[in-house]
């Protein structure tokens, strides 16, 4: 309920039903716990969620990746540093959330018991946005990777392909290869992008909504005693 209209209704009572500002702040302090009582939920699923995302990565990296590396040609490598990249995005996607999950529970174990509503409140938000910068720069770090194995295998793969022919690259038309890189370059943008807009999404879903209203709602709870 938006403060301006907890005032109208306020003014409407008649004087001797008026609410008082403890009132006020109990209603707060009641959407302030459900709101967290929401983020609760919703950290049961983004466990289900990253568990889910870390096992379809896994999976890539470690059995369908290589199973059609096998098909396509058995001296293909996979460099080094791009499973290492692959590996430490995963990771670092997986730490920065059981850091929030570990962060979140121990500001709302204090807050149960030392904490008024105004404290509570700014202690959640500043979690939340710790979490919100971490979770991004996990993601770009995630799309990084995706990145580099797809410009890494595309031209691990140009190679071969010359090479197969027994082409010089020096004999390869300029138009032909800047289309192969155009449209490279598109299932790039297209790839890279549909990731970061799902796990975006996802993210404000879960909890970027709720960082929102808290938001409002200290911001109503500073206007009641200001």
């Amino acid at each position: 309920m938006d403060l301006q209209i907890l005032k109208k209704t306020w003014d409407k009572l008649p004087s001797n039903e008026q609410l008082d500002e403890n009132q006020l702040r109990q209603m707060l302090g009641k959407r302030t716990k459900s709101l967290m009582d929401r983020i609760d939920r919703n950290i049961k699923i983004g466990f289900g969620v990253l568990f889910v995302l870390i096992m379809v990565f896994a999976l890539d990296d470690y059995l369908l990746s290589p199973l059609m590396i096998d098909k396509l040609n058995e001296n293909i490598n996979v460099p080094g540093w791009l499973t290492f990249l692959g590996v430490f995005s995963n990771t670092l996607i997986f730490t920065t959330f059981i850091y929030f999950v570990i962060k979140y529970y121990r500001v709302k174990k204090s807050c149960d018991t030392v904490c008024d509503l105004k404290e509570t409140l700014i202690k959640i938000i500043d979690t939340l946005k710790i979490y919100q910068t971490m979770f991004y720069l996990a993601l770009v770090t995630l799309l990084f990777a995706i990145g580099s194995g797809f410009v890494t295998g595309m031209y691990k793969g140009f190679l071969d392909v010359v090479a197969e022919k027994g082409i010089a690259i020096g004999e390869i038309q300029t138009n032909k290869i800047v289309i192969v890189v155009l449209i490279g370059l598109l299932i790039l943008i297209v790839l890279t992008g549909a990731v970061f807009f799902f796990l975006r999404w996802g993210f404000r879903k879960l909890y970027g909504n709720y960082l929102q209203k808290l938001k409002l709602t200290l911001q109503e709870l500073q206007e009641i005693e200001d």
